[in-house]
C-alpha cells in the first residue's frame, strides 16, 4: 500500500499526535547562521583546534520523540543501512515511519525485495513506508499544491523543468522541501496520512551540512516572495532541537573518524548538534592480548598451509579489531559522548534478517548511551 494514497489513519496515532503537538508547535530559540569553514577544513575535514573540546550532544533517550531525524556520515560507512535499521527499530516501538532517500536512490526499497519505485510512499512492513526522492518531481508537486492548474503547466515545461535544475541549490531546497512537508501532522499532499518519524538517508557530511543550510540560504537571498517564506518555514524547522534530530554515522578508520569531529564542528557553527553518533562495522574483539601472542608463535612453529591460512587470518581480525578499538576511542574522546556501536556483518548483502540483527544492536547501543 502506498501512502500517498492512504487515507485510514492507525488507531493509535491520534493521541500519539495530540501528545506531540504542544512541542511541535513551539518556535524554537535558535536560528541557524551560514556556515563558512576554513581552509584547513577544506584541505581534508582534518580536525586543528587544539583547544579541548566540551560535549554539545543532548541525551540519546529523546532521540524517537522527534519528528525528523538526518543521518548522515562520509561515503561509504554504511550510512544508507543505518537509516534503514533505526526506520525499522521505530516501527518495532508503533511510530509510523518513514526512510526517505534523497537523489533517487532505492537502497531501502531493495533491501525488502520491493521494486524502485520513484516519488511513492512504500509500504515495507507494519508501520514502514520509504520514499525515493527526487528534485523534478518533487518541484512538479510543490507548483500543483501551490498554483493548481498552472503549476501542473509549469512541471510539464522542459523549458521551466531545465531552468528550475539550473539554479544552484534548488535540487537541495526541493528535496529538503519534500521531507519536511512529510514530516507535518497535516500533509499537503492530497489523502497522505501523517508519520510519527521521518529518517532521512542525507549525502555525506559536507553535502550533508549543505542540505540543512539550503533553506536558511535562499530564504536569505530571496528575502520576500513564497521561496523565502518556505525557506524560512523549512530553515525553522531544522533549527527545533526539538522536531529534528542529526545522526552521524561512520567507521573506525581515521578519515572517517576526522570527517565526523569535523562534522560536529561544521554543524555547531550552525547552531546544530549532532544528536547521536552510531559507529558502524565494527569487528568483534576474539582474543585478548596474551592469547594474540600464542597465535603468533604458533604461526612461527606451524608448517601445515592450511593451518598457517588460518592463524593469519585470525591474526588479520585480531589487528584490524585493534585498530578499530584505537580510532574509536580517539572519536569517543574527541566528541566527549559515548558511541553506539554495531557489528560488522559478514554477509554478502544486507537484507530483512540483517537489518533486524542491526535494529537489536541500536536498540541495545542507544540505551546504554542515553
Amino acid at each position: 500500500m502506498r501512502g500517498g494514497t492512504h487515507t485510514r489513519l492507525y488507531s493509535d496515532v491520534g493521541h500519539r499526535i495530540l501528545r506531540r503537538t504542544a512541542l511541535r508547535t513551539r518556535s524554537p530559540s535558535r536560528i541557524a547562521r551560514p556556515l563558512t569553514c576554513c581552509a584547513r577544513c577544506a584541505a581534508g575535514h582534518r580536525v586543528h583546534s587544539p583547544r579541548p573540546r566540551v560535549s554539545i550532544f543532548r541525551p540519546v533517550l529523546g532521540l524517537f520523540d522527534r519528528r525528523l531525524i538526518f543521518v548522515t556520515g562520509k561515503g561509504g560507512v554504511g550510512k544508507s543501512t543505518v537509516a534503514t535499521a533505526l526506520g525499522l527499530l521505530a516501527a518495532r516501538k508503533g511510530l509510523r515511519t518513514i526512510v526517505a532517500e534523497l537523489a533517487s536512490q532505492e537502497r531501502v526499497q531493495q533491501a525488502f525485495d520491493h521494486e524502485g519505485e520513484h516519488f511513492r510512499e512504500v509500504k515495507l512492513a507494519d508501520d514502514l513506508f520509504t520514499i525515493s526522492i527526487d528534485p523534478q518531481s518533487a518541484m512538479e508537486e510543490y507548483l500543483q499544491v501551490k498554483t493548481g492548474p498552472l503549476g501542473h503547466m509549469l512541471g510539464s515545461s522542459r523549458l521551466f523543468h531545465a531552468f528550475a535544475m539550473a539554479t544552484p541549490g534548488m535540487r537541495e531546497l526541493l528535496s529538503v522541501g519534500k521531507v519536511w512537508e512529510l514530516a507535518q501532522l497535516e500533509r499537503r499532499t492530497r489523502g497522505a496520512a501523517p508519520y510519527d518519524l521521518v529518517i532521512v538517508d542525507s549525502p555525506a557530511a559536507g553535502h550533508g551540512v549543505g542540505i540543512l543550510r539550503t533553506p536558511k540560504t535562499f530564504a536569505d537571498i530571496a528575502k520576500v516572495g513564497p521561496i523565502a517564506h518556505q525557506g524560512r518555514t523549512i530553515a525553522t524547522t531544522i533549527a527545533d532541537h526539538d522536531f529534528t534530530a542529526v545522526v552521524a554515522v561512520a567507521i573506525a578508520e581515521e578519515i572517517p573518524v576526522n570527517e565526523t569531529l569535523w562534522l560536529r564542528d561544521a554543524l555547531a557553527q550552525d547552531e546544530l548538534e549532532l544528536d547521536a553518533v552510531i559507529i558502524n562495522a565494527l569487528y568483534p574483539e576474539r582474543f585478548d592480548r596474551d592469547e594474540a601472542a600464542e597465535l603468533r608463535r604458533a604461526l612461527e612453529r606451524c608448517e601445515s598451509p592450511l593451518a598457517r591460512a588460518a592463524l593469519r587470518a585470525a591474526l588479520s581480525e585480531h589487528d584490524r579489531a585493534t585498530d578499530q578499538g584505537d580510532q574509536q576511542a580517539r572519536l569517543s574522546e574527541g566528541l566527549g559522548t559515548k558511541l553506539v556501536q554495531l557489528p560488522y556483518l559478514f554477509a554478502e548483502e544486507v537484507s530483512r534478517p540483517e537489518l533486524e540483527l542491526l535494529a537489536d544492536a541500536l536498540e541495545t547501543g542507544l540505551e546504554r548511551t542515553s
